[in-house]
């Protein structure tokens, strides 16, 4: 490989940020969705949730395409897509137009998520990759800091039309970088079917290790898109903090996601990357079932933003440390591996902010209780359905 790893590790990190930035820049705006539609909270929200619903099944699509015909091709053209998709949700003239418009961003968004852990898969041994994993969560993780900072004040400049302009922006950004710095890690070869498909999957399924890591992950993912979808109506709404300053809130939290993601790079050196994900399931388990019983309390802002910021940052343990032992073992399905654990996190992502949709608003509860059960279930999980050491 003769092109700079920095870069490559740079250039895949900004591609993965598609999620975040697609997510993270518009959350200041739900609020001024719902009004400007005439909507109530559960039916902006399913901007969310139809999103997740694309990224969990577009990824089962791109995995065994990049299996077969390469990485970098369906890389460019999700992009591509993800630009058009942006530009086409700027201008939607309802809430419908933009709930439809939001699935394709996300089936374009979902080829830099599933296709840059597929490169790193293919270019990194495990217990490196789960380091490469942490410094994509620092790259990344940018986008959360500053996402919703921008998205606050576009909102209040030039309204919401003008952030999904921004994201289109960023998206040209990215598809150009890719074709420039992207090696292609896994040169086009064999056919592509609908069985090939299936068996592949199929196979992945069978994988007690495998299913037991991605479900983990997956419902890790189902308490930080529980907190994504919540925390606008709980801290702007019910405790009525100012839009740009929730973008400064929400920043901080992102901040927390980066320190313990590379708190659990350096643990890598001496820890293995199950134990350290048992760990973060651990902690998150604990801190979402205290912010469950301050909720019930009717804590106020200071009450609420400590326990949650502990089990946000948890993410950033559990996430790269799980994705490492799900791929550890899967060379030739790199591709199909990557889709469904991608799936699966977006599956239950999209299924807790459904659920989170369905509660009545009016206190903290729901997001407390939402998130809780996602990381109660993720660290019994973690222990009762993998059964060998990981990487």
């Amino acid at each position: 490989m003769t092109r700079s790893v920095p870069l490559i590790i740079v250039t895949l990190g900004a591609l993965s940020a598609f999620t975040p930035l697609a997510v993270d820049m518009y959350l200041p705006a739900l609020p001024a969705l719902a009004e400007d539609f005439a909507a109530d909270a559960g039916q902006v929200q399913l901007t969310l949730s139809v999103f997740m619903a694309g990224m969990a099944g577009g990824q089962l699509l791109y995995g065994p395409v990049s299996d077969r015909f390469g990485r970098k091709l369906p890389l460019l053209a999700g992009a591509l897509l993800f630009v058009a998709a942006s530009l086409g949700c700027a201008l939607a003239p309802g809430l419908d137009a933009l709930i439809g418009l939001r699935l394709l961003q996300a089936l374009g968004g979902c080829a830099g998520v599933v296709i840059a852990r597929a490169m790193v898969r293919d270019l990194f041994a495990p217990q490196e990759a789960a380091r490469v994993f942490s410094l994509l969560m620092l790259v990344t993780g940018i986008a959360p800091i500053v996402a919703p900072l921008i998205g606050g004040y576009l909102l209040t400049w030039f309204g919401w039309p003008s952030i999904f302009v921004m994201l289109a922006g960023t998206g040209a950004l990215a598809l150009v970088a890719a074709q420039i710095s992207l090696p292609e890690t896994r040169p086009a070869g064999g056919r592509l079917t609908l069985g090939s498909a299936l068996r592949s999957y199929g196979l992945l399924f069978t994988d007690r290790n495998y299913v037991g890591f991605a479900l983990s992950n997956g419902l890790s993912m189902g308490s930080l898109f529980t907190y994504i979808a919540g925390s606008p109506f709980v801290f702007i709404s019910l405790f009525g903090l100012p839009a740009e300053q929730f973008g400064w809130l929400f920043g901080a939290n992102a901040c927390a996601i980066l320190m313990a993601a590379q708190v659990n790079r350096r643990l890598l050196r001496r820890y293995g990357a199950a134990s350290l994900l048992t760990a973060g399931s651990a902690i998150a388990a604990v801190a979402a079932l205290v912010l469950v019983v301050f909720a019930a309390g009717g804590a106020g802002i200071w009450g609420i933003a400590p326990p949650l910021t502990v089990v946000v940052a948890m993410t950033g343990m559990v996430l790269p440390n799980g994705v490492a032992c799900a791929m550890a073992s899967q060379g030739e399905r790199a591709g199909s591996a990557a889709a469904l654990l991608g799936s699966l996190q977006y599956l239950c992502g999209g299924t807790a902010v459904t659920l989170l949709g369905l509660w009545p608003a009016g206190s903290a509860v729901p997001m407390a209780t939402t998130m809780a059960a996602c990381a109660v279930t993720g660290f019994t999980t973690r222990l009762l359905v993998t059964r060998r050491p990981a990487p």
